[in-house]
């Protein structure tokens, strides 16, 4: 397969299980070296409040853990804990030499400030890169963690075989967690990237002279076919829950993107669908994350 971007209109689906996969037998093949070493991998989740659907993704990640050889436990605390005592704990688990990650499960109570406490997550510990520091590092292209949604765009990116290098990519979402430090990844990548928001005027305009168009928003169906040039590859990073008449008329719920996926997937190159795309390749960088950091608190690898 030639390096440009495919100049015909040929879908092709980025499998991010697929890709997952194999970065997960990856982590396997690290985790269980350094536990041969005696350099065990400790993961804590913290979770404040009793959010059922948090809870469902601690128990996701539990098992996950368990599958890979990786130590992981939940700390649960009360809904209505201050400020100053979830520094506190996080500032406990930063000194714990037996703690090698730590995550905090979002949202927080309303009282709670987010980028606080993510501020308060140790930086070699911060398997998910949502410390601010940790984002921060990503302009100097030597990031300690990368944010994990940021690593899936490029590692999907990657996976198809197309260089980076002189490409016209545009991002569509200026997140802090996902839109910005994509453009950063990936213009440390030697791209041309033009990042887009809200404000943007005439927002296909910029995207259908792109290469690569990576959408990160929150709105279902907000990029369509008009939006893209023939053979363009489309990262879909948005994930939203819409109601859709199902087969006897009755409402149900549907994961969908910020691709119309209709109207573009004629027309791109390459194309990740939702779910089965970014979702995926987010959870495996997380598990890569947690080796990095394990590997930071060991003292195998630097920081820079």
């Amino acid at each position: 397969m030639p390096e440009s971007v495919l100049t015909t209109p040929q879908a092709k689906l980025l499998d991010g299980k697929a890709i997952a996969a194999r970065i997960r037998q990856n982590v396997a093949l690290e985790v269980s070296s350094l536990t041969a070493a005696g350099k065990p991998i400790q993961l804590v989740t913290v979770l404040v409040g009793n959010s059922p659907a948090a809870r469902v993704y601690a128990g996701n990640q539990a098992k996950t853990c368990r599958e890979l050889g990786i130590g992981y436990s939940l700390r649960e605390l009360p809904e209505d804990i201050s400020q100053q005592q979830l520094n506190a704990v996080l500032q406990c688990l930063a000194a714990d030499h037996n703690v090698t990650g730590i995550m905090v499960q979002l949202p927080l109570p309303p009282h709670l400030n987010t980028q606080e406490t993510q501020y308060g997550i140790d930086v070699i510990k911060d398997v998910e890169g949502v410390n601010p520091a940790n984002i921060g590092h990503v302009v100097y292209g030597h990031s300690i963690i990368a944010p994990c949604t940021a690593a899936a765009v490029v590692e999907m990116i990657a996976s198809t075989g197309i260089s980076l290098t002189g490409k016209e990519v545009v991002v569509v979402g200026a997140s802090r967690i996902a839109g910005k430090p994509t453009a950063l990844l990936l213009t440390e990548m030697q791209a041309t990237v033009t990042l887009c928001h809200i404000h943007t005027r005439d927002l296909p305009s910029h995207s259908r002279n792109a290469d690569i168009v990576v959408v990160a928003v929150g709105k279902p169906g907000l990029i369509t076919g008009q939006h893209i040039k023939p053979g363009a590859m489309v990262i879909d990073v948005g994930i939203n829950r819409i109601q859709v008449p199902g087969p006897d008329g009755r409402m149900i719920h549907r994961t969908v993107g910020d691709v119309d996926f209709a109207s573009v997937s004629p027309l791109a190159g390459w194309l990740s669908p939702v779910p089965g795309g970014v979702g995926p390749v987010t959870v495996a960088m997380l598990l890569r994350n947690t080796v990095r950091a394990a590997k930071l608190v060991h003292g195998i690898e630097k920081p820079f």
